[in-house]
């Protein structure tokens, strides 16, 4: 059985006006969105500004998560550039009672399979009590997993290679390994992902279309007609118009306006690009969800 299946938000994080990161809120977002009907969420992913919050921050914030009532629910990405770091951060996190992980390859220099397998290699021996699921991402760190390299990865590590988030989708209607989490990285992969035996999705925009993916997850499940998956793809179809962090950021400030704080080179959208997310948004009927159950 897969270690992990279901709908997973990739959380953003949620900052101070003097760009710390604000724990607790960070926290009361993650608790929403699990509320709202996500299996549990990753903190710290491409989403969350991984690459640009300090490894102190991340210590204090999972550290915090380690004494929440939905701890057990959380993968912590983990995907660092120093792999000193990545050790650092798994095996604070271990210590605390996390055991999954996320985990994207080191970003900016040039590498093939055999220094990811390395990577990996290196990671595992450091902290082998460690959960793995790969990420897949090419257009961040300029590195897509092949086929080969990710079966070579698991048959050497069988028990902490676990999974794959895939968001350069070239595996997830390939790969066939027993008892392996296959995670597209888009809404509108779910459905069709879900057909082929993947075991569900780990995606930005689920830190708003949580009760809308739960409901397509249950509804495949329960062999039921699909009633909100078109109204689901469209809405993450509006979403990716834009950069996913500068359009999920300026759509939640609605609601916090701490969700405009946004650590450079990123940005919030401009005025005409809001209207437009909004405006698209609004045709759809979005995000008036009140008949749609977890």
């Amino acid at each position: 059985m897969s270690e992990i299946k279901g709908i997973y938000a990739a959380s953003v994080s949620i900052l101070n006006k003097d760009m710390s990161l604000n724990i607790e809120k960070t926290a009361n977002h993650c608790e929403k969105i699990i509320k709202d009907g996500c299996h549990g969420a990753v903190i710290f992913g491409s989403t969350g500004q991984a690459q640009l919050i300090s490894l102190s921050e991340k210590i204090q914030m999972v550290t915090f998560l380690s004494k929440t009532k939905d701890m057990d629910k959380f993968v912590i990405g983990c995907g660092l550039n120093s792999l000193l770091d990545t050790v650092n951060l798994m095996k604070v996190s271990i210590s605390l009672g996390f055991k999954k992980f996320l985990v994207m390859p080191p970003a900016y220099y040039n590498y093939g399979d055999i220094e990811v397998i390395n990577f990996y290699s290196k990671l595992i021996h450091s902290v082998p009590e460690s959960k793995i699921i790969l990420y897949n991402f090419e257009k961040l760190c300029g590195y897509k997993f092949s086929k080969t390299c990710v079966e070579e990865l698991v048959r050497i590590f069988p028990k902490n290679i676990i999974g794959v988030k895939d968001s350069s989708y070239n595996l997830y209607k390939d790969l066939e390994i027993k008892d392996f989490s296959i995670l597209p990285g888009s809404e509108l992969k779910l459905l069709s992902g879900l057909k082929i035996g993947c075991s569900g999705i780990i995606t930005a925009t689920c830190n708003v279309t949580a009760k809308l993916s739960r409901k397509v997850y249950d509804d495949f499940f329960k062999n039921e007609t699909q009633t909100v998956n078109d109204k689901l793809c469209e809405v993450r179809k509006t979403f990716d118009q834009f950069n996913l962090i500068s359009g999920l950021h300026s759509f939640l400030k609605k609601t916090d306006n701490d969700f405009a704080n946004i650590l450079p080179t990123l940005s919030l959208l401009d005025a005409k690009d809001e209207k437009t997310l909004f405006d698209n948004l609004k045709a759809l009927d979005f995000p008036k969800q009140t008949n749609v159950a977890a």
